[in-house]
């Protein structure tokens, strides 16, 4: 089973290998910690373009929405 990330230029992640989901939910943290910080630093600057500021934020919560899909295929299925 494969699970896109969402956008066109972000590559598949293979459901059956977790070692390549733990890599994508790395990559994705870093990439949430670095729009944080550019959050912050576009909310302390006074000049800075709201609309850039809420696309960043909705990215940032694009991005934590994708880690926890990824988090949750790392759980395995119990039997019922």
């Amino acid at each position: 089973m494969t699970v896109w990330s969402g956008t066109v230029y972000a590559r598949r992640v293979e459901i059956d290998n977790p070692a390549d989901i733990a890599e994508k939910i790395a990559a994705l943290r870093t990439e949430h910690r670095d729009l944080d910080d550019a959050i912050v630093r576009l909310v302390e600057d006074g000049d800075a373009d709201e609309v850039a500021i809420k696309r960043l934020k909705k990215r940032k919560l694009w991005l934590k929405d994708c880690i926890a899909r990824l988090e949750s295929a790392l759980i395995p299925d119990e039997p019922a």
